[in-house]
Order: C-alpha cells, then structure tokens, then sequence
C-alpha cells in the first residue's frame, strides 16, 4: 500500500487513521459514488480494514447506498446528514485557514 505524500490538511490535523482517511477521500469526491473497493484504494485503506468498520457507516447513515451495478454496491456520502454536513465545512475551514495563513506568510 502506498503512503500518501502529502497529507491533506484534515489529516493533519485530526490524525491519519483509516477511518479518517475514509472520511478525507468522501470529503474530496463527495459528489460521486464509489463500490467499497475503489473507496479503499482511493482512501489508501486495506479492504479488510475497511470492511471492518464500513457497515457502521451505512447504519448511522454517513453513507448511503446509491445503486446497484452486477455484485458490487456502490457508496457515497449522505448529503442530507448533519454529521457529513458538518464535515465538510469544517475542512473547507481548514483548506480555507491554511491558505490564509500561507498568504500572510508570502506578504511577509
């Protein structure tokens, strides 16, 4: 497995563990579906680590199912749950407070 070079931001800043890196990569393509297998690959998550956890998600309702193609279920952020809602405001907090800070530095 590869290890990601340059963190993002909210990794940084709230650990690096594979449940967050499930969280950075929907929060980064929160406008597609993915089956469980592309999450993982895409988040840099063992499958089984990931099955792990990933029924959990379905159940709080952090993902939802979105359809069906041959065996595989494909996955994505619950846009109407407060918890995603919130998530994602608060990494473009983040991205946006870092870039300000980047700002400030090249003025100086």
């Amino acid at each position: 497995m590869k290890t990601k070079e340059n963190k993002s931001i909210f990794l940084e800043c709230f650990g690096d563990t594979p449940q967050l890196r499930v969280f950075d990569f929907l929060i980064d393509n929160h406008f597609f579906d993915f089956p469980m297998t592309e999450i993982a690959r895409g988040a840099n998550v063992s499958y089984n680590s990931l099955k792990m956890f990933f029924p959990k998600l379905v159940e709080t309702g952090i993902l939802v199912k979105t359809r069906r193609i041959g065996k595989s279920d494909y996955y994505k952020f619950n846009m109407e749950n407060n918890f995603v809602q919130n998530i994602i405001k608060l990494d473009w907090m983040l991205v946006k407070k870092d870039l300000f800070k980047e700002n400030l530095v090249e003025a100086n």
